[in-house]
This record gives structure tokens, sequence and C-alpha cells, in this order.
């Protein structure tokens, strides 16, 4: 799938949305989180870039990898830290509660697929008021297998009676979300400020690509 320009798109029946910078901003809790695990096991700490380089799948995909036979272990110590903070801390993104009170106004169905332990992920939407925004708030854990796989995005839209398809867009930012869109049959959204890097999402791209919550809105109320 090559880059669509607006008279190619068609107007979704549902949006399934990553979480973490694409509708909030929650980069400083997950890298203290991450940093403080890390210091834990003596490891030296990351760089916000690379955090936002490195952090992709979820804890079960990446932690076994990173601490072998601990990752349970660090699993618990990185999620005791984040509980701590992850409130107080979170902020949307700009236009995203605009965003997302004009397409549920719609009658665009509206889900969340997150690597973000689910749990976290439900008590985020509730404090930010967000909740009645979607169908389905899916986070790590909660589907038989997580974000690249198709399971969660059919998790998310059961109950909405849409199947995958190209009225189903996948709206994240990164090469994960991309491929999980594609994986699950969605049209894949690109949304954030930076261009793709070369050679990023070749096998994974996304059918178009804007800079932010406020230029997707804009995007979908043109269609």
């Amino acid at each position: 799938m090559s880059m669509l320009d607006a008279s190619s798109l068609k107007r979704p029946k549902a949006m399934v949305f990553d979480w973490d910078n694409t509708l909030v901003d929650s980069w400083p809790t997950i890298l203290d989180a991450q940093n403080h695990t890390m210091a834990a096991f003596g490891m030296p700490p990351w760089t916000i870039e690379e955090a936002k380089e490195r952090v992709r799948k979820s804890m079960r995909d990446s932690f076994p990898a990173m601490f072998g036979a601990k990752w349970e272990e660090a699993g618990r110590i990185f999620y005791e830290r984040f509980a701590e903070n992850h409130l107080r801390t979170l902020t949307p993104l700009p236009g995203a509660a605009e965003m997302l009170h004009d397409l549920h106004a719609a009658g665009i169905y509206l889900a969340v697929v997150s690597n973000k332990l689910g749990d976290y992920l439900r008590k985020e939407a509730r404090h930010l008021g967000w909740e009645g925004y979607f169908g389905r708030l899916v986070g790590a854990l909660d589907a038989t297998l997580d974000k690249p796989a198709r399971e969660p995005v059919e998790l998310a839209l059961q109950g909405s009676e849409i199947p995958p398809g190209d009225r189903v867009w996948f709206a994240g930012d990164t090469d994960i979300d991309m491929e999980c869109a594609l994986n699950a049959g969605c049209l894949p959204v690109l949304v954030r400020h930076s261009p793709l890097r070369g050679g990023e999402c070749d096998s994974f791209p996304p059918a178009t690509h804007v800079v932010d919550c406020h230029a997707l809105s804009i995007l979908v109320r043109s269609l």
C-alpha cells in the first residue's frame, strides 16, 4: 500500500487509535519507570530519544529479551514505579480531546489498541474523562496476543458490527502501529509531526500521514 491522496480515502466507519504519543504524552513517566527498572538490574539508562525508538512492543513481547528469566520481576518493578506517577503526569496531546469529541459526535465508532497494560490504559482514559468516547479500550494482555498481532484490533471492534477494511482506520505514530493495521486488514494512518525515516515503514507503509490530531480531524471531516 502506498500513500493515498485525500480523494482516494473513504470516510471511516470506525477508528482505532494507538494511545501513547498518538493521543497522550506519557513519555516522561514511561522513561522514568524504564530507567528505574534498568537501574535495579545494573543496566545503563536510556535517553528520551532512545525510549521513543525502542519502546514499541508490549512487556510480554519485549522484556524477556531485555531481562531474561527475570523479566516478570522487572515488569513488577516497572509498573510499581509507573503507577506512582502516570495519572499525575498524563497530558493529552494538542487537539486530541477536541478530535475525539468531534469524531464521536459524528457517529464514528472509536476504540484504542495499546501495548500499555490494559488496566492502566483504562484508568488513564477515565482520568481524562474520555472513557465514554470509546467502544473498547484494549491494552496489553487483554487479547490472546498483543499489537502488532490482529487479535487486539478484532477485540477492539467486537460488538461494533464493523468488519476490518478500508473503512476502519488505525491511527498511530510508529511502524508497529502500521504493521498492526495491515495485519488486521485496516487502513494504516500515521499521526506525528516527524516524517518517516529511511526504511522505517517500508514493509508496513501508511496509507496517509497527518501531522497531529487536529489535522486528522480535519481530514475525516473533509470526506
